[in-house]
């Protein structure tokens, strides 16, 4: 059983967004100087869109340009190194996600930064969910039908996912051991060759983020099975959640700003507010939801819990898998 979820936490502390502006507007004035976020990915993902949507608003909350630099290479944790470097005058965050800061300390025999010594917690800005999916033309119709059929087929139960060492790798593991049946993951070099994959019958499940999935099963090219999070996605009306469907699991996924532990905790913990401010905007929100991004609002001390939390849900699966990058 997945406990104390990522999602429940999320949902709490959107409950403390109203008093960040204030905050945020008094501690502004300490930034006299641009502020850059470094994002590991090309421009157009999710982490990308996140950052910019945020950016654009928070440049007017404080005041100062702020400049989205994409430094990619390595599954961002090229980024993570240049953020880890930067001195403690240099106004500079990263926008991390799971892979950077949770998976990849845990998988990479040699690995350039620490995450929890190097970094700070500053602000948490959007999640997201998994979906499990089957092509539109497979005869699975529901979560009940997947699971009799990777039991009654153990040898043809493949799922493809995104990455090797991805989330939904491990959100796979997690699903196959709920289930009880075992799933042989099938890593991809991105989500459009799982899609094409599925589409096309060449695999029989794909998990993959909902960002993803979404839109394929607007378009009946897929079909989502069932979902990771704690109720029904607004997008997803007729999809039901993994525990809706009779299965005990919820996840999640985030995008999250941290700094330099160079970074003086007075600064991060303003920055903290000012990004907590801006995603409480009711315009910033729906912005997020129009570019299928979950809005969270929480400053850093809130967002060191959750990161936290999310930390003991995953390390677990991911070192019981035995995955482990030797290069």
């Amino acid at each position: 059983m997945i406990k104390n979820t990522l999602r429940a936490a999320l949902l709490s502390c959107t409950l403390f967004a109203a008093g960040a502006a204030g905050a945020a507007q008094d501690n502004a004035a300490k930034l006299s100087s641009p502020l850059t976020i470094v994002v590991g990915y090309a421009p157009g993902g999710a982490t990308d869109r996140a950052a910019r949507i945020v950016a654009t608003r928070l440049q007017a909350e404080l005041g100062v340009p702020v400049v989205v630099e994409n430094k990619t290479g390595a599954g961002g944790r090229i980024a993570a190194q240049h953020v880890k470097n930067a001195g403690p005058n240099e106004n500079m965050l990263l926008l991390g996600n799971p892979a950077v800061m949770v998976v990849a300390p845990l998988v990479f025999e040699s690995l350039a930064y620490d995450a929890v010594k190097d970094f700070q917690p500053v602000s948490m800005v959007t999640e997201y969910g998994f979906g499990v999916a089957v092509s539109a033309d497979s005869p699975i119709k529901d979560m009940q039908g997947l699971i009799e059929w990777a039991k009654s087929n153990p040898d043809k139960f493949n799922i493809g996912v995104p990455a090797t060492g991805s989330l939904p790798h491990f959100f796979g593991l997690m699903l196959s051991k709920q289930i009880g049946a075992e799933g042989q993951i099938i890593g991809y070099r991105g989500s459009a060759p799982v899609i094409t994959d599925l589409i096309g019958g060449a695999v029989p499940v794909a998990i993959d983020t909902l960002d993803v999935l979404t839109r394929q099963h607007q378009g009946k090219r897929i079909r989502i099975l069932a979902t990771s999070g704690q109720e029904r996605e607004a997008a997803l009306p007729d999809v039901p959640t993994f525990k809706q469907a009779g299965v005990d699991l919820q996840a999640s996924g985030w995008n999250t700003f941290f700094a330099s532990s160079a970074m003086p905790k007075d600064k991060a913990d303003m920055l903290g507010e000012a990004v907590k401010s801006v995603t409480a905007d009711a315009s910033v929100r729906k912005t997020l939801q129009e570019n299928d991004l979950i809005p969270v609002s929480a400053n850093a001390q809130e967002t060191g819990k959750l990161v936290e939390a999310f930390r003991a849900q995953w390390a677990p699966v991911v070192k019981a898998s035995g995955f482990v990058v030797t290069k």
